[in-house]
């Protein structure tokens, strides 16, 4: 395939410096190489420009922390996604986990004018379901979702125009952190999300198989991978990390899987924090986990 690297080197919507430094770490572990090495066309289209926190207002505006900032890099990014060729996988690598409200935009509008129907697969500790009133902290990276499915404040979710993330072209998995009125939110949407409490009692492989059927009518899948997904142990450098989470083994196995489906059409790796890390080897794993998603196998 032809791979589009974006870097968005964006921690405005974290609590905790460092993730701005993601896409370095990641180009760092030779991700482009790895894709190369699996014969894709890989172009770098460089980083989309983003404010540095020191040099704008940390204004709580409507409980939301740096959104001007974080609103302009977002705008930024879906407008460069969705100028892709629909040819091109866009591999987009964070930054925290709000650039993906420009990403998964700038995919839904690459597959349609208006606005294509895109099936959405978070691969995350936390659902980032958080509205600018639930939210404990304002922190941006905590609402994504929300503000995809058109929850929250309006000059978010109007990042596609009138396009909007339908819930049931949601499915979470590996969620093992939910704030109570997050949980609410959920609920009320019908969001399906795997807790590890499914993954340890279904398994990788049936988690799969629910997730491809419940988006069988979408007319691609992204795949948006937050590195807390995966326990501490395997990816220790994450703001956020929550212990008990998905194995080297299982994040692979979903990963080749998917591959194997070829309905993906687009990913984000988000949230490696190069400050909180151990000799690069959180970047280093989410490497794997992406030419697993692209097509790399054992034998």
């Amino acid at each position: 395939m032809n791979v589009s690297l974006l870097g968005i080197p964006m921690d405005l919507g974290a609590g905790r410096r460092g993730v701005d430094m993601g896409p370095s770490a990641l180009r760092n572990a030779h991700l482009a190489r790895a894709l190369r090495d699996l014969g894709h066309t890989v172009s770098d289209l460089g980083d989309v420009r983003v404010a540095l926190p020191e040099t704008v207002d940390k204004l709580r505006d409507s409980g939301l922390v740096f959104l001007d900032p974080i609103l302009e890099a977002c705008r930024a990014a879906a407008e460069c996604v969705a100028a892709l060729g629909t040819d091109t996988f866009p591999l987009t690598i964070g930054g925290d986990h709000s650039v993906s409200m420009g990403t998964v935009t700038g995919n839904a509008l690459r597959a349609a004018p208006g606005g294509g129907r895109l099936g959405l697969i978070w691969v995350d500790a936390h659902t980032d379901y958080n509205t600018p009133q639930s939210s404990p902290s304002g922190n941006i990276h905590g609402m994504p979702v929300a503000h995809l499915t058109g929850l929250g404040d309006p000059r978010l979710t109007g990042l596609g125009g009138g396009w909007h993330m339908r819930p049931e072209d949601i499915v979470m998995i590996g969620i093992r952190s939910v704030d109570a009125h997050e949980r609410e939110l959920l609920r009320e949407a019908g969001i399906k999300a795997y807790t590890m409490k499914e993954v340890d009692q279904l398994g990788i492989t049936r988690i799969y198989e629910e997730t491809l059927e419940r988006l069988s009518g979408t007319a691609g899948l992204h795949v948006s991978f937050d590195a807390d997904a995966l326990d501490p142990t395997v990816c220790p450098g994450v703001g956020t990390p929550v212990p008990g989470g998905l194995t080297y083994r299982e994040g692979h196995l979903l990963m080749e899987l998917l591959s194997e489906s070829g309905r993906v059409t687009s990913m984000d790796i988000v949230e490696v924090n190069p400050i909180l890390d151990v000799h690069n080897q959180t970047a280093e794993v989410m490497v794997g986990m992406a030419a697993s998603l692209m097509g790399q196998r054992i034998l």
